[in-house]
C-alpha cells in the first residue's frame, strides 16, 4: 500500500459542486409530486375526542386526509424501539399519527395530501380537532414528583434506571472511599435542553410504480429507513429503495428511523398511486423533531491533598421527553464517558430517565458526552479551587498514563462492550494545549479568565459497515458504502483511502454514499464512526481488489504477484517499470467478454495470459470483473481524546461574554486528512459555543415551546466565533487496520465545560449551570454583590 494520499490535506472534492448551487437536496426533487402537510397538536398533553375534517373537504386541490383510524394495522402500530436495554423497563414510542392521546406540542395528528403545500396547509387549518386538555408534565422537578403521568402505565414517569459501580483496587466502593477521603465536596450541576438545527430540516419524497417503491429521505441512515419502510408496508426488501440525496446537516436528529413521515409518505404514495413529498418547515423542526442535553447531576467526590480522586459518586436525572425511540443511549454515554482521561479510585454512577410532555430526546452531536464532560471537568475545577492548586495540576494527577493502555475502566459502554481505552497520551496532550493557549504565561485580571476541559470519546461503534470497490475498463475506481453523508467530507476521505490502497490517482476515484441501490447493508452515520468503520471496510475491499488485480496482472506479465506493485494506476514489476500493465487493462482481463473489440480489449490481447488456450477465461472460483466487497466489524469502540482551552472576557456593565481565544489539541489516531479533521473540529467548537452561551429550549408551564423560531432561539454568527487554534497528536488505534479514531463530534464535546471554567476564572463566581447568558451572569453577580473577579 502506498501512503501517498493518507495524511494529506486534500481539498474537499464535494465543495465545488455544493458551493456553486449544484447540490441536490430533498426539496430539489419531486417538483411534480403531491405535497403532504400535518395537523400537529397545539397541546402538550390532551385526549383526542373527535376529529372533524368536513370544512376541509372543499379546499381546491385537496387529494386525501388521513387520521390514525385510516391507517392499516401494520402502518398504525407504535414506531419501533430501536435500542432496547434491560434498564429501560418502560420504553414507549409514538404512533405515526396520534391515537387517542397527544403527549407533546407538535405531535402529528392528521396527514393531508394536496396538489401543493399551500393547499395542504389550507386544509390543515380547516380541520377541527376536539381536545380534552390534560395537565402536562414539564421539567425534571415535576416529572420526579409523579403527581401527573405522561404515560398512564409508567409509574412515577420513570422509563429507565441504571447503576454501574467500579470499586477501588482495595475493594472499597465509592461511598466508602469518599467517606474516608481527606477532602470531600458535594454539589449540583445543571445542563439545559437544546437541539441541533441543521440548515435543512427533515424531508421525505416517495414514488411507487405498482411494484417497486423508491424513497428519498434526508436521513443519516438510509439502509435502516429501507428496512423499516419495508417492514411497515409489508413489502419484500428488494422492492424498496431508499436514497439519501445531498443532506444539509444532520447532527443526530436525522438518525431516528423511521420518523412518522418516513412511513406515512411512502404509504400514501402507494395508497394513492401518486408521487408525494413532505419537507419540514422550521417551526415543525422545533416542535416535532428531537431535542437533547437536559440533565441534573448530583455529585459527591472525595480526594487527597494532591487532588487525586479517591471516590466519585454521580446521580443523574435525565429528561427523555415524551418517548424513547432511541432507547437510553444518551444517559448511558453520559455516565460512562464522564470518566474522561482519568482514573478515579472508585466510581459509582446512577441515572434515572424520566418522561416529560416535551419533544422526545435522541442523540445530538456529542450525544450525552457534553453533559458528562461538564460534570467531570467542573468537579476537577472545584477540587483545584478547594486545594488552591492549578487546574491543570489536578488533571495531571488523575491522568491514565501512556504505559497503562489498553486501560479498562471496568464499565459497559453504549455498544454493550467493555469500556476499554485502546491508546492515548494524555500528559503529552496537556503539555501541548498549555503551550498552545499560553496557560503558564496567562495574565489574570478582573473580567478576563482562562479555562480548560479534557475528554475521551468512544468512536467507531459497531456493529459493522461495508464497502464495495470496482475498477472499470477506463481505469476509474468506483467506491460505494452504505452510510450517508451530511457534510463530513466522506467523498474526499474515502477517496484518499481507496487511492492509497490501490495506488491510483485520487482524481480517478469516485465515491457514493447513502444509496441502497449501490450498497444495501449498513448501519448509519453517527457516533463519529464513518472513518473508523466505513473507512476500514473500504480499505479491506480495496485490498481484495488489489490482490485480484495483482494475480491477473501476474499471469499477463508472467511474473510472481509478490514482485508486483501499483503506482499511479500502473501494475509493474518492482524495480522494472517498463514491465507493466495498466489497471484499466487488468479490468478488461477480469471481464473477458466475447467480441468486445474496444481499445482496451485490443490492448489486453497483447498479454500472453489473456489468450492461454489451456486456461478458462474466468478461473474457477473467480467472479468476472475487478471488484470486491468487504465489511468491517469492530470488536469494540476506539477512543479518541482531546483537550480544549479558552480565554474569555466579560463586560463589567452588560455581562456579555466574549470568547477571545480558543485552542484545541485532538487525537483521532492516524489522520486521513488533517484539513477535514480541522474543519470538523472548528464546526464543532462553533456549535459548542452556541450550546454554552446561546442555545436553549424554553418551555412554559403549559408545555409550550416559547422560543420556537430563529428570532428567539439564538445561534452564534461567525462574529461570535474566534479563530480556533489547532494541534494534532496521533496515537494510532491498534484495533483497526488503518489505526484511525473518530473526529466528527470532537469539537463540541468539552466546550460548555471550558467556557464555564473560563467564566468562573474571570468572575470568581461558581458556574454550575449551562448555558450561561448575560442575564444569567448578571443574576449571579447580583447574588454575590457585584463582580468579584
Amino acid at each position: 500500500m502506498t501512503t501517498r494520499w493518507l495524511g494529506e490535506p486534500v481539498a474537499r472534492r464535494e465543495d465545488p459542486r455544493l458551493l456553486t448551487g449544484q447540490g441536490r437536496y430533498l426539496d430539489d426533487l419531486g417538483q411534480e409530486a403531491l405535497a403532504a402537510a400535518f395537523v400537529r397538536s397545539p397541546h402538550a398533553h390532551a385526549r383526542i375526542r373527535d376529529i372533524d375534517v368536513s370544512a376541509a373537504l372543499d379546499v381546491d386541490g385537496l387529494v386525501a386526509i388521513h387520521t390514525w383510524e385510516d391507517l392499516p394495522e401494520r402502518v398504525g402500530r407504535p414506531l419501533p424501539l430501536l435500542i432496547p436495554h434491560p434498564a429501560l423497563t418502560h420504553g414507549r414510542t409514538a404512533y405515526p399519527l396520534a391515537r387517542d392521546v397527544v403527549r407533546h406540542v407538535g405531535e402529528p395528528v392528521v396527514m393531508v395530501v394536496a396538489a401543493d403545500r399551500y393547499a395542504a396547509e389550507d386544509a390543515c387549518a380547516l380541520i377541527e380537532v376536539d381536545y380534552e386538555p390534560l395537565k402536562p408534565v414539564v421539567g425534571l422537578a415535576e416529572a420526579v414528583q409523579g403527581a401527573q403521568l405522561v404515560h398512564e402505565d409508567v409509574p412515577g414517569n420513570v422509563g429507565a434506571h441504571l447503576v454501574q459501580e467500579v470499586p477501588a483496587t482495595d475493594g472499597r466502593g465509592a461511598g466508602e472511599a469518599i467517606e474516608g477521603a481527606p477532602h470531600t465536596l458535594s454539589f449540583r450541576l445543571d445542563i439545559e435542553r437544546s437541539a441541533s438545527m441543521p440548515l435543512e430540516g427533515r424531508g421525505v419524497y416517495a414514488r411507487w410504480d405498482g411494484r417497486d417503491l423508491r424513497v428519498y429521505s434526508s436521513t443519516q441512515t438510509s439502509t435502516s429507513v429501507r428496512m423499516a419502510v419495508a417492514a411497515a408496508l409489508g413489502l419484500p426488501l428488494p422492492q424498496v429503495e431508499v436514497i439519501a440525496p445531498d443532506v444539509g446537516g444532520g447532527f443526530g436528529v436525522k438518525i431516528v428511523h423511521p420518523w412518522p413521515e418516513e412511513i406515512l409518505v411512502p404509504w400514501a404514495a402507494m395508497t394513492l398511486n401518486r408521487e408525494i413529498k413532505w419537507a419540514e418547515d422550521r417551526r415543525e423542526h422545533f416542535v416535532s423533531s428531537a431535542h437533547e442535553r437536559a440533565q441534573v447531576q448530583h455529585v459527591r467526590v472525595g480526594f487527597d491533598d494532591d487532588g487525586r480522586v479517591l471516590g466519585l459518586d454521580v446521580s443523574i436525572l435525565h429528561d427523555h421527553g415524551a418517548y424513547t425511540p432511541y432507547g437510553i443511549i444518551v444517559p448511558i454515554v453520559t455516565s460512562t464517558q464522564l470518566l474522561g482521561p482519568y482514573k478515579p479510585g472508585a466510581y459509582r454512577v446512577e441515572f434515572t430517565a424520566v418522561y416529560t410532555n416535551t419533544v422526545q430526546v435522541t442523540p445530538y452531536r456529542g450525544a450525552g458526552r457534553p453533559q458528562g464532560v461538564f460534570c467531570m471537568e467542573r468537579t476537577l475545577d472545584k477540587i483545584a479551587r478547594h486545594l488552591g492548586k492549578d487546574r491543570t495540576e489536578v488533571r495531571a494527577a488523575n491522568f491514565i498514563q501512556p504505559d497503562e493502555f489498553p486501560y479498562d475502566q471496568g464499565m459497559i459502554f453504549q455498544d454493550g462492550r467493555p469500556l476499554i481505552y485502546d491508546s492515548g497520551n494524555y500528559p503529552e496532550m496537556l503539555r501541548m494545549i498549555k503551550e498552545l493557549i499560553g496557560w503558564d504565561s496567562f495574565e489574570r485580571r478582573p473580567g478576563r479568565g482562562i479555562g480548560i476541559g479534557c475528554y475521551v470519546e468512544g468512536t467507531g461503534v459497531g456493529p459493522y459497515e461495508g464497502g464495495h470497490v470496482q475498477i472499470t475498463s477506463d481505469g476509474r475506481v468506483h467506491v460505494s458504502t452504505g452510510l450517508t453523508s451530511q457534510g463530513q467530507g466522506h467523498e474526499t476521505a474515502f477517496a484518499q483511502i481507496a487511492a492509497a490502497e490501490l495506488g491510483v490517482p485520487i482524481e480517478r476515484v469516485s465515491v457514493v454514499t447513502g444509496d441502497t441501490r449501490r450498497f444495501g447493508y449498513a448501519v448509519g452515520t453517527f457516533a463519529s464512526r464513518a472513518a473508523v468503520v466505513s473507512g476500514n471496510a473500504i480499505a479491506l475491499a480495496c485490498r481484495k481488489v488489489r490482490e485480484k488485480a495483482l494475480r491477473i496482472a501476474a499471469d499477463a506479465l508472467e511474473a510472481d504477484p509478490a514482485d508486483l506493485t501499483v503506482t499511479d494506476g500502473l501494475v509493474h514489476v518492482a524495480g522494472t517499470p517498463s514491465a507493466s500493465i495498466p489497471l484499466s487493462t487488468v479490468a478488461v482481463l477480469a471481464n473477458p467478454l466475447r467480441y468486445a473489440f474496444d481499445e482496451e480489449a485490443a490492448k489486453a490481447t497483447q498479454f500472453s495470459g489473456a489468450a492461454d488456450p489451456d486456461k478458462p477465461p474466468v478461473a474457477e472460483g473467480e467472479e468476472p470483473g475487478l471488484e470486491g466487497r468487504d465489511y468491517y466489524s469492530p470488536i469494540r469502540s476506539t477512543f479518541a481524546a482531546g483537550m480544549h482551552a479558552a480565554i474569555v472576557e466579560t463586560d463589567p456593565d452588560t455581562a456579555e461574554i466574549k470568547v477571545v481565544r480558543y485552542a484545541v489539541v485532538h487525537d483521532c489516531g492516524r489522520l486521513i486528512n488533517p484539513m477535514i479533521v480541522e474543519g470538523q473540529i472548528h464546526g464543532g467548537v462553533a456549535q459548542g459555543i452556541g450550546g454554552a452561551l446561546y442555545e436553549r429550549m424554553v418551555y412554559d408551564q403549559h408545555g409550550q415551546l416559547v422560543n420556537a423560531s430563529f428570532m428567539d432561539f439564538l445561534m452564534p454568527y461567525a462574529t461570535e466565533i474566534p479563530r480556533v487554534e489547532t494541534g494534532h497528536l496521533e496515537t494510532p488505534s491498534p484495533l483497526n487496520p488503518l489505526g484511525v479514531k473518530g473526529a466528527g463530534e470532537a469539537g463540541v464535546i468539552p466546550v460548555s465545560a471550558v467556557i464555564a471554567s473560563a467564566v468562573e476564572d474571570a468572575e470568581g463566581i461558581p458556574i454550575d449551570r449551562m448555558p450561561i447568558s448575560p442575564s444569567d451572569l448578571h443574576t449571579l453577580r447580583t447574588a454575590r454583590g457585584g463582580r468579584s473577579g
